[in-house]
């Protein structure tokens, strides 16, 4: 499939980069010009959230709760209730950790369509610390029964998740980082929560993310494909997850590898590695946040100490290749 990825994407100097805070902000915005049953909720960050694009524009539709993110939830559950959509805004240490009881029982359990939109998530919120750099909430989110869990590859792709969980029944959480990153797709690639994107053809090894992550696995791929072939996937939806996809490449390949900005406890790999152990046991790497909290520093300097950036995710992927020859 031809996914219309954006001219020069591979090259850092020539992409363009910006947060994904930004599209989920503006589609926010755009979205709330047609469905007026959108209710906005925010929760004193929401300038830097986003909230604040559709907040300027619907401030009837938008509710400021300040630092209570509990009571933000029990609003939520309570215009849902009422035939309204709303969407809640904050960090997602505050957005999900939190209140987590409260969405679990008033939000989870009934099953009121609430849309959750972070910012701040995973080791790209940087000098903020372990205190805002959350890489438990895709474990905290997926282990919820009836929840949707979508974690966006760029800024782009943020804004079309956030149009797009408007149509799907149940709770949603969408999740993005504060840092900019590489705006690699663009309007014209196409987006349908549930269906993973094959976004490079291999043979030898399937490598799969979320987040920025996925950017520089296309870059390893690129750079290692004199020698190995290896097939891309950006599996932003990580429930459901898509089976489907992810089957066929494991049996074409026989190896797959798993990379995100997340705790490997409960997140996008371990949940490949469950699918997986049912229907179609293969070596499996996964790499991520090594079930740790880390520490405070900028955005680079992590990547660089937890091998989350291109150079460390390309060292550990080879380290698993050459025991798996």
């Amino acid at each position: 499939m031809d996914y219309n990825l954006a001219k020069n994407y591979l090259d850092d100097e020539k992409v363009q980069w910006a947060p994904m805070r930004d599209g989920s902000g503006h589609g926010m915005a755009e979205l709330g010009e047609i469905k007026k049953d959108m209710v906005v909720i925010g929760a004193d960050t929401i300038g830097s959230s986003r909230a604040k694009f559709f907040a300027d524009k619907f401030p009837e539709r938008f509710i400021q709760v300040g630092v209570a993110e509990q009571n933000m939830i029990g609003i939520a559950a309570g215009l849902a209730y009422q035939g309204k959509v709303p969407y809640a805004v904050t960090y997602a240490p505050f957005l999900i950790g939190r209140p987590w009881e409260p969405i679990r029982t008033t939000i989870a359990y009934p099953r009121n369509h609430v849309v959750f939109v972070s910012s701040h998530a995973g080791l790209a919120t940087g000098p903020d610390g372990p205190t805002h750099q959350m890489t438990e909430d895709i474990s905290l989110t997926r282990c919820l029964p009836n929840f949707t869990v979508i974690a966006p590859c760029d800024t782009e792709q943020a804004r079309k998740a956030v149009k797009a969980a408007y149509d799907i029944e149940g709770p949603v959480y969408i999740r993005n980082s504060r840092e900019k990153t590489p705006v690699f797709t663009t309007e014209d690639t196409p987006f349908e929560i549930g269906k993973a994107q094959v976004l490079r053809k291999g043979t030898d090894v399937t490598v799969i993310g979320h987040g920025y992550m996925t950017y520089f696995l296309l870059q390893i791929a690129e750079d290692l494909k004199d020698t190995i072939s290896i097939e891309v996937i950006n599996m932003h939806t990580i429930k459901p997850l898509d089976g489907e996809t992810l089957l066929e490449s494991a049996k074409k390949t026989g190896k797959v590898f798993t990379a995100e900005d997340h705790n490997i406890v409960g997140g996008l790999g371990s949940a490949v590695a469950e699918f997986l152990s049912e229907n179609h046991p293969v070596p499996l790497k996964m790499h991520g946040v090594m079930d740790q909290f880390t520490e405070s520093g900028s955005v680079k300097d992590l990547w660089d100490k937890y091998k989350l950036d291109k150079k460390g995710t390309q060292e550990i992927l080879l380290e698993f290749l050459n025991k798996n020859k």
